[in-house]
């Protein structure tokens, strides 16, 4: 299959119908990050206590474990591209429903609801990239998902910062009588919205059309969209598809039963999801503050600390797109484990050697320093290689005739690991930090292992290719 320029380049065609789908992980991106501009202020209005803003917030992370676990359900029963539809509406809603609650009862139903459409969006783009993307640039198209995650990160982080500028603070009320917070809310309105008007315009995936035995829509993507030569070509493609497909039934949750409860594909698509949230990503940050006081920062450069943060994620999102159509998938998660339990490995000694000032952590002598370029390197080896890597082996590990499904179950157990994560950080922390980034660094080392043991290459290989 080449979707392809004579010279061998991706199409433009293709790259805006990868585009298009990826816009559902700037979008979830936007959805996780637009909220924690808005923490105080919704802590004030509502005078919640820790445990109640904490649950506003984590909530939509049970909700996107929901919307990821019937996500792949839904996919098959609507198609592919219906499905990012249902993403955005659901993310739209929420926009507004969260931006024009009334009490924190409400806010909480709606952020649920938004972290439902997050999860449609992280399981619907890897698995659509997958089924329209050529064998040798699968990779690299796989990896716009994390990009756009990166960057939807980045621009929620620009427009969070604006609001609080122009109107003084986030819960200073502006524009309608609306409280900056709730405008920070409001914005994720025009990213969904686009995601939904893009969607309408890709074409539906040709294994899904094959699989309801529409055969020649699927033909017509083949051609058009994929950059095949209509007749024997495609013909062959859409009996290879065949091949590997249910067309006598749809996709059932038994389909991946095994031995062990879920047969062991499943189970390493299970694993890829919950190690890239064990190793602490996403609370990594949550002293970062800390860190650059440490070598001189002010708490009040929290802006340039974040901007710092965000510019490193997209720089090393990039890396990861040029890599890992060459260096394939395990090599570059096996790189990216190596990283993370020597960097992880370094916080853990440096916060061994802290002292508590005044209620506050400090790092002596040159441990502070030590401590900063050990959290950075982490970002860089996890944002250049298991933040991408996973979504596309997910998105391309499972064969055809349980992909959605699977897709689906993994990508919940991943949200499901974020909330446990981010639910113990505090605790693990008030014990120890140095004990906290031990715990993180073990399981970089244990997904190492995993990896050179239990992960296969997918680099180049077709997705009729993939069995059980």
């Amino acid at each position: 299959m080449t979707a392809t320029t004579p010279d061998g380049k991706l199409s433009a065609r293709l790259i805006f119908i990868a585009l298009g789908a990826a816009l559902g992980g700037f979008v979830f991106g936007y959805d996780s990050s637009i909220v924690n501009g808005t923490v105080d202020a919704v802590e004030h209005e509502f005078g919640l206590n820790a445990v109640t803003i904490g649950f506003t917030v984590s909530c939509a992370l049970l909700g996107a474990a929901l919307g990821a676990w019937v996500a792949g359900l839904v996919s098959e029963r609507v198609g592919r591209v219906r499905t990012m539809l249902i993403a955005s509406i659901l993310l739209a809603a929420s926009a507004l429903g969260c931006g024009l609650c009334f009490g924190v009862a409400d806010l909480i139903i709606w952020r649920i609801v938004g972290g439902i459409g997050v999860g449609f969006a992280s399981v619907i783009a890897p698995a659509y990239i997958a089924e329209v993307s050529p064998a040798a640039h699968r990779g690299r198209l796989g990896t716009m998902q994390q990009m756009a995650i990166v960057l939807g990160i980045f621009v929620a982080f620009l427009v969070s910062a604006l609001l609080v500028f122009v109107m003084g603070s986030a819960d200073a009320v502006g524009l309608f009588g609306l409280a900056a917070w709730r405008w920070m809310y409001l914005s994720l309105l025009v990213p969904a919205a686009l995601y939904g008007l893009l969607s309408l315009r890709l074409p539906e995936s040709p294994r899904y059309l094959v699989e309801r035995g529409r055969y020649v829509e699927a033909a017509a993507v083949l051609t058009r969209d994929m950059g095949m030569k209509a007749g024997a070509d495609t013909e062959k493609k859409i009996e290879e598809i065949r091949a590997t497909v249910h067309i006598e039934r749809r996709q059932a949750f038994k389909d991946l039963l095994g031995r062990f409860g879920f047969h062991p594909l499943v189970w390493v698509g299970i694993l890829l999801s919950v190690f890239q949230q064990f190793v602490g990503i996403n609370v990594i940050f949550y002293y970062s503050t800390t860190l650059w006081k440490s070598v001189g920062f002010a708490e009040s450069d929290s802006f340039t600390i974040s901007l710092i943060t965000s510019v490193t994620n997209v720089v090393a999102t990039i890396v990861a797109v040029l890599l890992i159509d060459v260096l394939g998938r395990k090599l570059l998660l096996a790189i990216g484990s190596a990283i993370m339990t020597l960097s992880l490995g370094m916080m853990a000694v440096a916060f061994a050697q802290s002292v508590t000032i005044d209620g506050a952590v400090s790092l002596p002598g040159s441990w502070g320093i030590i401590a900063l370029v050990s959290a950075n390197l982490f970002v860089v080896g996890f944002g250049a290689t298991w933040g991408p890597a996973v979504w596309v082996l997910l998105g391309e590990i499972f064969p055809n005739s349980i992909r959605a499904m699977a897709l689906g179950v993994a990508a919940a157990a991943q949200w499901i690991a974020n909330f446990a994560v981010s639910t113990t950080f505090p605790a693990l922390a008030e014990a120890g930090l140095a004990l906290a980034y031990g715990i993180y660094a073990g399981f970089a080392l244990l997904s190492l292992i995993f990896v050179i043991f239990l992960v296969k290459e997918t680099k180049g290989r077709q997705l009729e290719e993939m069995t059980l």
